[in-house]
Parts: structure tokens; C-alpha cells; sequence
């Protein structure tokens, strides 16, 4: 059973929170940032990526940064930005983006849920990022960006969010820069959260959809917490970090596509000759770049055009869960044999572009320098369950959830 806690949260006052919110600290390079907040002090970025407030060229894991996240917090408190909710509550968020909306619920998960496998990961993490978070949490003392988590969905758990959406007026309504719009509701009522606390007890597992390393991190937090007092007893607020809580068949999942910077040495002809090896190679004679339809198929955009790559049924393993994704099978049969990208973690000749970015970007990126880029069909949100139901970790940039969600709309503190 998943445990959800009702919390006081530490939120931006309505008349700003449009200014406050914020896209997730990972998606936003430190220029954009600092791009992104001219002539606006209230934004969160200012939290989350608070380089931006120091000189030029610092290193974003200096302990400066930490201490100015720090510092930035305490004064949008003191200042008036945020204030802090009387009593424990939930928070119904809802996001639309064109014709797609998912609503969530805000709350708070255990650690022990994590630490037992109830919370589960799709991704393994990396170190360097995971202890960038712990120093953030640690030194603001608070679960400053949400987990995105799902679950199988319930249908009592639906009606009942509907409901209370339905008959109460929103905490804030607003549409972002990126022309998302985000609605969001406070439950305050102890009786309706407490039957959301006992129907989320009927929910056998919750997924990390996106926030791998937030969540390590607030674990890891939480258990240096229980070290440094032995004597606590499970109900403190360290023993729990922040999430927003999705019904699986609302979630949508965008391509997550890749650019590779030059041919591992190859000429243009030769490279060809060695994809056709494990794929079938198509010209693509279409418009607007090639988007694949459905699994084991690709786009490939090569000096200024688009092919179709089709895997062949031999290259694949069908029957394993991680050998049959679209993205183990291009890594696998292209990027590591070929283009010799063997951990793409690391390889800094390897970029990974988000599909809400559109095929465009692609083409714009290779046109102006880099030699290929791959088009991507989207991981499937049964996959990513499967997987994780049976412990396994899928291959690094697997999926891209959209929208994200803002960072700002709700902090967590830890005491």
C-alpha cells in the first residue's frame, strides 16, 4: 500500500505565483536561466538554480550556489512571496497543454516507500547529480522541486478529485510563458483527505515518472535526518518528500530524440552502408521530417535529409522487455557498434532533445554543424511499468513527460 501525508505547504501568494512558477531545474541550462529571469526577482529559478545569482562561470555544484539557494528562499519567506499554510492539506494540480490535460494530486510520499521498492525507478541515477540535490534539500531544508509519480488508475480516486474540483473555486489559475495552463485547488477539508489517505492505501505501487534524482536525494536526506535523531518516530516531515500523484492513462509521453555530433570517422556512404546492416533504410520524401508511428521504426536526418529506419526482426531480442525498446535497439545496433557512443551518460558527443522541441529542432541542429540526429516513437507508459514491476532500469533518456511540472507552486519543508 502507497502512504500519502497531507502537508503545509510553503506556497507563492496568488497574485504572483504566476511570476514564482518555474520549469523543473534540469530542463533549463544556467544562461537560459539567467535569460529567463531578467526583470523578474520573484521566480523560483532563483531557488533552484540560484548560479545564476552569482558571477558568470561559477560552478553550479560550488557550496556558493547552495548557500545562495538558501539565502534566496529565506527572503522570498521574509519578503512575502510565499506563505505557509495553516493546517495540513492536499492539492488537486491540473495542467493543459492544446487539447491534453492530467490532473494530479499534490501531497506527500514516505521514504520507507522508496526504500522498499512500493515507490519504484525506471532510470538508474547519477552520483554527481544525486548529491547536487542532497546539498540543495540540505541547505534549504525543504523538498523545493515535486516528484512526478503515477499509478494505476482508480476510478474512485478520480471522481473524487473531480468532485472537489468541480464544486470549489481554484487556489491559482494562470497560464505559463510556454502557454500551459495550470489550475490549482487546496483541500482543506479533513474528511476528504483523509478518504484520499485510505484509497491511495488500496494503491499497490507508485511510479517515478520523472525526478529519479530528487527523489534518491530527499531519501537519502530523510535517512541522514533519522541518523541525527535516533529517537524519531516516523511522523516527522523528513521522513517524507513532495509529489504529484498522476493516473497512468492521463500521462502523455513525448520522443526523447537524439543528435550525434559527427560519424565516428566514417564517410557519409560508408556509415550508410554499415545502419543497412541492422536496419532497413528508406528515403523519406515527405514534407516535415520523418515522426515514427509506431515501434522499431526511426527518422534519420543526414545531410539535410530525412530516411525512414526500419529494425530488422533479427537485430532484437522480441522478447525481452529492455532489448525490445526502441531505445535499447538504436543504441545497441547504431550509437555504440557504429557511431562508438558506448555510455551515453557520459559521451559528450551525444545530445538528447526533447520532442516538445519538434522535429525542427533536429534539423536545425544538424544543419548548423553536427552530423545526424534520430527521430524517436515514444516510450509507452505500459512499458515503463512493466519494466519497473519486475526491478529493471531502462536505458538513460528513455522518456520525456510533458508538460513538466513547475517548480514554485509548492515547497515541502523538512521540519
Amino acid at each position: 500500500m502507497a502512504l500519502l501525508k497531507a502537508f503545509k505547504a510553503l506556497r507563492p501568494v496568488s497574485h504572483l505565483v504566476s511570476k514564482v512558477a518555474a520549469p523543473p531545474y534540469d530542463v533549463i541550462s544556467s544562461e537560459e536561466a539567467r535569460r529567463k529571469v531578467k526583470n523578474n526577482p520573484y521566480s523560483f529559478l532563483h531557488v533552484d538554480k540560484a548560479e545564476i545569482d552569482l558571477s558568470q562561470g561559477t560552478d553550479i555544484y560550488d557550496e556558493k550556489v547552495y548557500q545562495k539557494a538558501k539565502e534566496n528562499l529565506k527572503s522570498m519567506v521574509e519578503d512575502g512571496i510565499f506563505i505557509k499554510e495553516k493546517k495540513d492539506c492536499l492539492y488537486i494540480y491540473r495542467q493543459t497543454m492544446g487539447t491534453h490535460t492530467q490532473t494530479g494530486l499534490v501531497g506527500c510520499v514516505s521514504i520507507d516507500d522508496y526504500m522498499s521498492n512500493i515507490i519504484k525507478k525506471h532510470e538508474e541515477t547519477r552520483k554527481d547529480k544525486e548529491v547536487d540535490r542532497i546539498k540543495h534539500v540540505k541547505y534549504c531544508n525543504a523538498n523545493t522541486g515535486p516528484i512526478f509519480l503515477t499509478y494505476k488508475v482508480m476510478d474512485e480516486i478520480d471522481e473524487m478529485i473531480n468532485d472537489w474540483a468541480d464544486k470549489n473555486n481554484p487556489l491559482y489559475k494562470f497560464e505559463s510563458d510556454d502557454n500551459i495552463g495550470h489550475t490549482v485547488w487546496v483541500i482543506d477539508d479533513e474528511d476528504v483527505v483523509k478518504r484520499l489517505v485510505l484509497y491511495f492505501e488500496q494503491v499497490d505501487i507508485l511510479y517515478i515518472a520523472d525526478g529519479h534524482h530528487r527523489s534518491a536525494a530527499a531519501v537519502e536526506v530523510g535517512k541522514m535526518r533519522r541518523k541525527e535523531n535516533l529517537d524519531y518516530i516516523g511522523s516527522e516531515e523528513f521522513n517524507y518528500f513532495l509529489g504529484v500523484l498522476f493516473p497512468h492513462n492521463k500521462l502523455k509521453i513525448l520522443d526523447y530524440n537524439r543528435v550525434v555530433k559527427d560519424l565516428n570517422g566514417y564517410s557519409f556512404k560508408e556509415f550508410l552502408k554499415k545502419v543497412e546492416e541492422n536496419f532497413i533504410i528508406e528515403e523519406y520524401k515527405g514534407k516535415n521530417g520523418y515522426k515514427p508511428d509506431s515501434r522499431h521504426k526511426f527518422g534519420m536526418y543526414i545531410d539535410r535529409k530525412w530516411y525512414k529506419l526500419i529494425a530488422k526482426e533479427d537485430s532484437f531480442d522480441s522478447g525481452d522487455l529492455i532489448d525490445s525498446l526502441d531505445v535499447s535497439i538504436l543504441q545497441n545496433n547504431l550509437l555504440s557498434p557504429i557511431l562508438g557512443i558506448k555510455d551515453p551518460r557520459k559521451d559528450k558527443r551525444i545530445d538528447f532533445v526533447g520532442g516538445i522541441r519538434g522535429l525542427e529542432e533536429l534539423e536545425r541542429r544538424v544543419n548548423a554543424g553536427e552530423s545526424v540526429a534520430f527521430s524517436m516513437h515514444p516510450t509507452k507508459m505500459e512499458e515503463i511499468m512493466n519494466i519497473s514491476d519486475k526491478n529493471m532500469t531502462m536505458p538513460p533518456k528513455s522518456t520525456w513527460f510533458e508538460p513538466k511540472l513547475k517548480s514554485g507552486l509548492f515547497i515541502h519543508e523538512l521540519e
